[in-house]
């Protein structure tokens, strides 16, 4: 293995440039002094922790009384081998459960629809059914453990279905906890696993908000995200500003279908991007938490403090690993996570070093488990809360990202809200233009990507990668029909026709969601009733 030589042109171009900026072109002048805070009333736009507007952290002590939740978001081929590495994680000290569905289940297709070939189990655990659910928790008490599921169309779906699993366990589904990220419109901007037109979507999330309050009051009924739309391409300020107003969208849906703001808001929560830019990673998070803070108490006119709060999970950058040199991702991964820590999360996932060529491997998802542990426990990071309150350049750039935040949010108000400037196009055009000037940037060694751009190396020898065996996919299948043929068909009948019928009048979808899966409906036969009634949505070109 050599590496490229050095001569002059790398060593210049490896040098920070003249006119050094952040990742969303913020300036970054070369000291920062007291002067760059003349006028901020600190005690009112910083003050202490666990105290409105929460810039320095939602809870007092913060990583003092409790450290953060470590998840490890994993899911893969079917729900028996997703197991096995659930328990593998939980062994190795994971404090709580990420579940990544495969594709056909976001999208609500069961395992042998003819567009679900070959994507089986493929970017998640394949889940069809009850009894899928029931293996892919087997020997797990739902009650001890948080789990967080990546699912969003299908959301109400798999959120019954976990309800369901918990009551055949005997448990008392009041006291499970987890979140559903449940957020269709950053499908719509980012990601595309949509499935039916944003005002039937829109109605799908606030039934479960309403359902969740009465049935599982310890459950986060949304995670609003902004991973996504920053893996897309967005910038830091556009991922806080158009994560934000998503958030103002499904608060003003959930007021307008008659819920009481103080019942359903202090269990949303918010996902978040951990990137590359250390500092305004930091900042990006302080920024967030203050605007959601003021969006709430001053915008909503909500009363308990709780609602104000920004509770959010982080997930390191996946975007940013490379398959070149992929051991770099490593130090790239503890740089992220090290930022969310700063930053105030309340639980993280840190991405595993070889996901830019497959699913992780055990040694690999272990690497990136003890990256938060190290952090954790050897960093002294946890020690004292918000440690970087008070530098200039922190404050200055907290200020500065919440000032072009509400720039845009302002930009998306005078369009109508989010719902109008999605269905223009605005929030998807503006994160390609993003995307495509960083893109021109890496292609031009303006931004140098190490050992892809620079610091390159000849015949790098290759990793071990984890493989999903094929026949997993005909396995799940014949699970799938022979669950066909021995349910007992009226049950069965009755509670899809009972979802269409709650479809067509208004009533709340939950319940009948719930009576489906108990009845072994499937995941897209529950889609399907759906379907027939919501109609399917049909993406606009944005050019």
């Amino acid at each position: 293995m050599t590496e490229e030589p050095k001569n002059a042109a790398s060593s210049e171009a490896a040098r920070p440039g003249q006119n050094p900026q952040t990742s969303s072109n913020i300036p970054v002048h070369p000291l920062y002094t007291p002067a760059d805070l003349e006028g901020q009333n600190l005690e009112a736009d910083v003050g202490y922790p666990g105290q409105y507007p929460f810039t320095r952290g939602v809870q007092p002590t913060m990583y003092r009384g409790r450290l953060w939740t470590m998840r490890q978001y994993a899911g893969m081929g079917d729900a028996d081998e997703s197991n096995k590495r659930y328990k593998y994680l939980l062994a190795h000290g994971t404090t709580g459960l990420s579940v990544a569905f495969d594709l056909p289940t976001q999208i609500g297709l069961d395992s042998d629809h003819p567009l679900a070939a070959g994507e089986v189990g493929k970017v998640g655990v394949a889940i069809d059914s009850i009894e899928d659910m029931q293996r892919l928790f087997d020997g797990i008490d739902l009650t001890k453990i948080s789990t967080s599921m990546t699912i969003n169309a299908t959301a109400s779906i798999l959120l019954a279905l976990y309800v369901a699993v918990a009551k055949r366990q005997g448990a008392n589904i009041r006291k499970l906890s987890g979140t559903v990220q449940n957020d269709v419109l950053k499908e719509y901007i980012a990601r595309g696993t949509y499935i039916y037109p944003p005002q039937q979507a829109m109605r799908i999330i606030t039934d479960l908000f309403a359902w969740a309050n009465q049935n599982v009051p310890e459950w986060n009924t949304i995670s609003i995200s902004g991973y996504h739309m920053r893996e897309a391409g967005s910038t830091a300020v556009q991922e806080v500003a158009f994560t934000l107003g998503n958030g103002i969208a499904y608060v003003q849906a959930a007021i307008n279908a008659g819920l009481d703001v103080d019942e359903f808001a202090p269990r949303i929560s918010f996902f978040f991007n951990a990137h590359n830019n250390f500092l305004e990673e930091v900042a990006k998070f302080r920024a967030a938490r203050r605007m959601w803070a003021r969006i709430m108490r001053e915008h909503f006119k909500s009363k308990n403090p709780r609602s104000w709060m920004l509770r959010f999970h982080t997930q390191t950058a996946g975007s940013t690993l490379t398959a070149q040199q992929p051991e770099n991702n490593i130090v790239r991964t503890a740089i992220q996570a090290l930022a969310a820590v700063l930053g105030g999360t309340q639980s993280l996932h840190t991405n595993s070093y070889d996901e830019a060529l497959a699913l992780p491997t055990e040694q690999a998802a272990r690497i990136a488990l003890r990256t938060q542990q190290i952090v954790a426990y050897e960093s002294g990071v946890p020690q004292t809360v918000d440690p970087l309150a008070g530098s200039y350049f922190i404050e200055t750039l907290t200020n500065e990202i919440e000032k072009r935040a509400t720039a845009y949010l302002e930009k998306i108000d005078a369009l109508g809200g989010m719902l109008k400037a999605i269905e223009r196009g605005y929030v998807q055009q503006e994160i390609q233009n993003a995307a495509y000037e960083y893109q021109q940037e890496v292609d031009q060694e303006q931004a140098v990507v190490v050992g892809v751009n620079r610091f390159v190396v000849d015949d790098e020898k290759p990793i071990q990668l984890q493989r999903i065996d094929e026949a997993l996919e005909r396995k799940q299948v014949e699970r799938l029909r022979a669950l066909r043929v021995r349910r007992d068909s009226k049950p069965w009948k009755d509670s899809l026709q009972k979802i269409e019928d709650a479809a067509r009048s208004g009533a709340n979808l939950m319940p009948p969601i719930l009576g489906a899966v108990e009845a072994n409906a499937t995941v897209g036969e529950i889609s399907d009733a759906m379907r027939r009634v919501f109609g399917e949505y049909k993406e606009a070109v944005v050019i």
